[in-house]
This record gives C-alpha cells, structure tokens and sequence, in this order.
C-alpha cells in the first residue's frame, strides 16, 4: 500500500525515475480499487459513477508512474503514444513496464534501486 499512496503523493512528479516494483504495485492496488468501485456502482443500481469519478482522480498519478516508469528504463514519455496503436502497442507498452531498470544513472536521474 505504501507504493500506491507515495505514487498519489507524487501525482505531479513527471521528472526522473520509477522502478518496476513500484509501477506495478500502483497498478495492482489501482487495479483492486477499481474492481471495488465498480461492484460498489453495481450494487447501489447507478451507472459507474464511484467508478468514473476514481478513475478520474488517478489519472494524474497514473500518467506520472507511467512517464517515470518509461524514464527507468532509459526512454522518453512519448513512448506512451505508442499505447494508441490497437492490440500491439499495448503488447510493446507492457514489454517496456516489464523491463529492468537501467543499473546507472541516466539523462532522468538517479537508478531507484540503490
């Protein structure tokens, strides 16, 4: 939980580096939280109210790990561009969250594993 909260404490920090780890535990408890929010829609009979306003609430922080994640890995923000193209930019988009950290300092910062 701690990964989520420090991304939504960082909801405007597009500068330097994010690592795997915390990526993907911002998505799995996003992830969680929507799942919540949208039974929650489910059983009140509204349309995804809950569900529409928390994904709007987290879009920011959702662009900022995901600019910061793509920094680690030693490429630009504009890769997430590449998401638009169906079915294979999400495959090549998914590759890149995957991939390790570069182990040095790059042109965004320091490495986030030390």
């Amino acid at each position: 939980m701690q990964w989520y909260l420090g991304v939504l404490k960082n909801y405007v920090g597009f500068q330097g580096r994010a690592s795997r780890k915390e990526y993907w535990m911002f998505i799995l408890f996003n992830a969680i939280i929507s799942f919540i929010f949208e039974i929650l829609d489910r059983i009140a009979h509204i349309s995804p109210l809950l569900s529409t306003l928390y994904s709007l609430a987290v879009l920011l922080p959702s662009l900022a790990v995901s600019f910061r994640r793509l920094h680690d890995t030693g490429r630009t923000a504009w890769w997430l561009f590449i998401g638009l193209i169906p079915l294979i930019g999400a495959i090549i988009l998914l590759v890149f969250t995957c991939q390790d950290s570069q182990p040095h300092d790059n042109q965004y910062g320091p490495s986030p594993k030390i």
